[in-house]
């Protein structure tokens, strides 16, 4: 697949990808030790790494949705379609937990939240997967 966002022959995007993901990662593994025990802090914490996995998966999507209409390409609309939709779910799911976070004065979450959390992550991590394996890897 060809790309436009590309520095010294090598495609951004994969790196766009994994800088969101690996924050609200980062998020999901501060909420699972707040919730054994860790101080209010920590997930206060959380709260902010959440809000930047969000602003970076937001530019990401944009990123890639303006590299897919410059560039025209042969790739099955319906593999694409699934790929989009995904990203999608984890920023929508995401979003919720931060506004239904934003209720409580240190910003923490419940057991309910880092459940869904990890819900959430983990259709990140298919999503990605969706990316690398079946995308051929190359955005």
């Amino acid at each position: 697949m060809q790309t436009r966002l590309s520095v010294r022959g090598n495609a951004v995007q994969p790196v766009l990808l994994m800088f969101p993901l690996g924050l609200l990662a980062v998020a999901v593994i501060l909420d699972v030790s707040r919730l054994l025990g860790a101080p209010t802090l920590i997930g206060t914490l959380a709260y902010c790494t959440v809000v930047a996995g969000l602003v970076g998966g937001t530019v990401t999507a944009i990123a890639v949705w303006i590299d897919r209409i410059t560039v025209r390409q042969t790739m099955d609309a319906r593999t694409e379609t699934v790929r989009r939709l995904l990203d999608l779910a984890v920023l929508i799911a995401f979003a919720v937990i931060l506004l239904l976070r934003m209720r409580t004065p240190e910003r923490t979450a419940g057991p309910g939240l880092v459940a869904l959390e990890a819900l959430g992550l983990g259709v990140a991590g298919t999503a990605t997967w969706w990316d690398i394996r079946i995308g051929g890897g190359r955005s």
